[in-house]
């Protein structure tokens, strides 16, 4: 039976409860500042914020890397305090997963198969279970033509998936990405957003944080909005997320940016870090409409 989904009937516990979560680095840089929120079982939540929000912080509290600095937290029915200071934490990580935004972290063996057997292996399984779970989530990254490559020989986009399928062999009940598509071309973008939604569509609770408002609809039931204060700003569906431009503004998600043609100035809405036609120190210029073509998954999720 998936956690937090009962028998009886009766409303589901989530799986994630955090009230009041509060965490600084080395007691000084505050990450995160009084977060509430709940996960329910089979969610597809994106966390979606600016670099510098607390995304990837908040996730490792979810894997319990790290443990709150102040507040109330639990994850599938432990004290995550607890879990990042080492008690049960094993069977923990069997249930919860976190791919890291750079798969060097996750990928350390001489070839993708023992990097992808290496969870497995350590929670004791006799051989024909390894391999079978080694099989099962190359299979479902697509690598399966890569298991005996060395991880430095891959591309960026092989990288990811592989670090993925590191985590799909212990079969966890959670799904946790960084960052899951930055750095990569289009074409590999889209082809891991695929993997991703049917890792979804298997029931796995997953939850990703990004910066890529393209990305959200299609990967997404439900978003949090982090802002750079690192509170939560908002808390509802893709398309009423991204149909609020203010907010995406006040999230620093999106900018204000002013064009002049024929005398006459006027502005259009742009994903932060992107260039435009126009700016100085642009590197090359961006076709006229560019920031509206980027905003447009916000109104019907399809891919540029």
């Amino acid at each position: 039976m998936t956690p937090g989904v009962p028998s009886n009937g009766r409303a589901a516990e989530p799986l994630f409860r955090l009230r009041g979560v509060r965490f600084s680095y080395a007691g000084r840089n505050v990450a995160l500042d009084g977060i509430d929120l709940d996960v329910k079982a089979g969610e597809r939540l994106v966390l979606l914020g600016a670099n510098g929000s607390g995304k990837s912080t908040l996730l490792k509290l979810l894997d319990g890397i790290i443990g709150p600095s102040e507040g109330e937290m639990t994850a599938l029915g432990h004290e995550v305090a607890a879990v990042a200071a080492g008690e049960d934490a094993f069977r923990f990580h069997r249930e919860v997963g976190l791919v890291f935004q750079d798969p060097d972290i996750q990928l350390f063996s001489a070839t993708v198969m023992d990097d992808v057997a290496f969870g497995p292996l350590q929670l004791g399984l006799p051989a024909v279970e390894v391999k079978e779970r080694v099989d099962e989530a190359l299979a479902a990254m697509e690598i399966t033509d890569l298991a005996n490559r060395a991880p430095f020989e891959l591309s960026g986009g092989e990288k990811k998936r592989a670090a993925i399928a590191s985590v799909l062999s212990l079969r966890p009940d959670v799904v946790l990405l960084d960052e899951p598509t930055a750095s990569l071309d289009p074409r590999t973008k889209w082809v891991l957003v695929d993997l991703i939604v049917r890792m979804g569509l298997a029931g796995r609770t997953l939850i990703t944080a990004t910066h890529e408002l393209d990305i959200v609809p299609i990967i997404a039931d439900r978003v949090v909005v982090l802002g750079e204060d690192r509170r939560v700003m908002a808390d509802g569906k893709p398309d009423e997320i991204l149909d609020d431009r203010d907010l995406l503004v006040r999230a620093n998600l999106i900018h204000e940016h002013l064009h002049e043609h024929g005398g006459i100035r006027h502005s259009h809405p742009h994903p932060c870090g992107e260039h435009h036609d126009g700016d100085p120190d642009d590197g090359e210029p961006v076709a006229a409409g560019a920031g509206e073509a980027s905003m447009s998954a916000g109104g019907d999720g399809r891919r540029p």
